[in-house]
């Protein structure tokens, strides 16, 4: 449908930049490798969406004519990023042939009509929700690493969804460790809800979240909207039922180890060069005051980092994935962690002065 729209390159970039990391560089559906453009009375509206999930952001224009036209997402965004002037003058004809002009630069591209655009979802009859945009992006930091990237065991290819009780609570995991965190949240009777929140759109809402303002949200069915000021993300959710996580929390420990978390972080970084691409694993020795993290490859070397902690247990080793145990450490933010642990075949419990855990299988000490 023909349009005429003048807009900012610092808006169309931004509006672009929100929208254009959903669309996939391998599609079958052409249209799916293109931005839908509506230039409605006071706003220029962009949407994309490889059919699991859709982002749309609205941003300010200046329209001389309604209308509708789809680009290509990735030359659009290429285009806006380099051209010279602070304006862009976009102007589509009956063709589908999108002329823009800026400062002395000019581009004209084939776009696809709207019609074959996928319609974007809407929320009727949904259950509604509102939270902090920055406890739900919190909540995804402390947990998303630990989701499955083995496509066999689908419902874990996504963090698990819980508003009941006047809890928000967030899990991923993997099979081998589990992430889980805790916020406190008013659910509206009627709302209470559970569900599997695919990969993809936890990736996106992480980059579209922002410390300030409320997320709007609604549930249906098989679907979910997640509604962030100017933008709005919808997504497929992951059919299936997820398994009964809490079974695996250990419900006592033997030792509670208070540790500096950076400390930890940069020993077992440094200790993880020499760990073995084959075994991945580093030894925690804990004894008297003392912790020591050793890493053996045979025909390489070792590594050995010691640190000095309160500790007054007996002597206690267990072999952790480093990779496995870092990624917790580099997603919290608080000083201190608690480690808990049994002996060297059960499960490790890493815990902060908050609602959040993490537990990891150790692995067999050769």
């Amino acid at each position: 449908m023909p349009t005429k729209f003048k807009v900012s390159k610092e808006k169309l970039l931004d509006g672009m930049q929100q929208v254009q990391n959903v669309v996939s560089a391998r599609t079958t559906l052409p249209i799916l490798s293109n931005v839908l453009m509506q230039a409605t009375n006071d706003a220029l509206t962009l949407t994309t969406t490889d059919l699991d999930v859709a982002v749309r952001t609205r941003i300010e224009a200046e329209i001389s004519k309604v209308g509708a036209i789809t680009l290509p997402a990735r030359k659009l965004f290429l285009i806006v990023k380099e051209v010279p002037g602070a304006e862009l003058e976009v102007e589509v004809n009956d063709h589908n042939a999108a002329a823009i002009r800026c400062s002395s630069s000019y581009y004209r591209i084939m776009g696809l009509s709207e019609d074959e655009f996928p319609k974007f979802p809407q929320a009727d009859g949904a259950k509604k929700l509102k939270l902090e945009q920055a406890v739900l992006r919190e909540a995804f930091k402390k947990t998303a690493y630990a989701v499955s990237t083995d496509e066999t065991r689908y419902v874990l290819n996504g963090v698990f969804m819980s508003f009941k009780a006047d809890k928000l609570t967030v899990v991923a995991t993997d099979g081998r460790r589990l992430a889980l965190v805790e916020s406190d949240l008013e659910v509206p009777k009627g709302s209470e809800s559970e569900l599997i929140l695919p990969t993809k759109a936890v990736t996106e809402l992480q980059r579209l979240l922002t410390d300030k303002g409320e997320v709007g949200i609604a549930i249906n069915e098989s679907q979910i909207i997640f509604e962030m000021g100017a933008t709005t993300l919808a997504s497929k959710l992951v059919e299936g039922t997820y398994p009964n996580f809490r079974q695996v929390i250990p419900t006592e420990s033997k030792e509670r180890i208070v540790l500096e978390r950076e400390m930890l972080l940069a020993a077992l970084h440094r200790a993880s060069l020499l760990a073995s691409e084959k075994s991945q694993s580093v030894r925690l020795g804990f004894t008297k005051n003392t912790l020591t993290i050793t890493a053996t490859t045979p025909d390489v070397g070792e590594a050995k980092e010691t640190m000095s902690i309160n500790y007054k247990g007996k002597d206690l080793t267990v072999a952790f994935n480093p990779q496995y145990l870092m990624d917790p450490l580099r997603n919290l933010d608080a000083d201190e962690v608690f480690l808990e642990l049994t002996d060297e075949l059960s499960p490790g419990v890493l815990k902060i002065n908050a609602p959040f855990l993490y537990v990891l299988m150790p692995m067999r000490l050769n």
